[in-house]
Formats: C-alpha cells, structure tokens, sequence
C-alpha cells in the first residue's frame, strides 16, 4: 500500500496523460523552458559571477543551487516528485558545468521525462 502511494505521488496526473498536448509540454516546452531558464539562466550567471569557480565550494554553488531551483519548479505536482527530481536536477547541472549547452540538458530532461512518462503508464 505504502508503494503504491508512493508511485500514485511521484505519478501525477500529468504523467498519467497521453494526450498531444500534454506530451508536447512534457517532452519539448517544459524540458526547453525550464533548462533554458535553470541552466542557460541561473547556472550560467553563477558560473561567470562566482569568485571561487575553481574550488570545490564555488563548484558545488553552481550546480546545487540551479538542482535546487530545478526542483523548486516542480513543487505544483507535490513535495515528493520536487524531492524525485533533485537528483537528476543535479546530473543536468553536471552535464551544463561540463559542456555548457543548455540544448543539451533539455535533451536529456526531455529524456527523462519520456522514461517517467513510459513508467508511469507501464505501472498504472
């Protein structure tokens, strides 16, 4: 019973859906606002303006500050799925910090969003 409110909670009704629209905001305008604005946004501006971007500090500011964000933008759908998506918020800050392509970490938060969507609908 736990288990399954636990996936009922991490499976929102947005990702029970299948329709066109909600899939067009799930895997193309929510992956490329978000990282637009989290990563091309937030993470860029704390990269270029931090005063210690080479130690460990200055490093962890950057990419667990914009994960904590990330998440924050996910509280609509419940504290547990903006706890669900902190650590990925964390591998696309990582994948930003490395190539510095926004593109890129909307390609793969689309991805996963695809992976949650696949889940949600296989489980229910």
């Amino acid at each position: 019973m736990t288990n399954l409110l636990a996936f009922q909670a991490l499976c929102g009704p947005s990702l029970l859906k299948t329709d066109p629209a909600t899939l067009l905001r799930l895997l193309v305008a929510a992956p490329l606002l978000e990282e637009w604005v989290v990563r091309a946004g937030l993470q860029e501006w704390l990269m270029r303006r931090s005063t210690v971007p080479r130690t460990a500090n200055g490093a962890a500011l950057q990419v667990v500050g914009p994960a904590i964000c990330f998440s924050l933008l996910h509280l609509g759908a419940g504290w547990f799925a903006a706890a669900a998506v902190f650590p990925p918020g964390l591998a696309l800050g990582l994948l930003y910090q490395r190539w510095r392509d926004w593109r890129l970490c909307a390609a793969a938060h689309a991805l996963c969003n695809g992976y949650a969507l696949i889940f949600c609908n296989a489980y229910f």
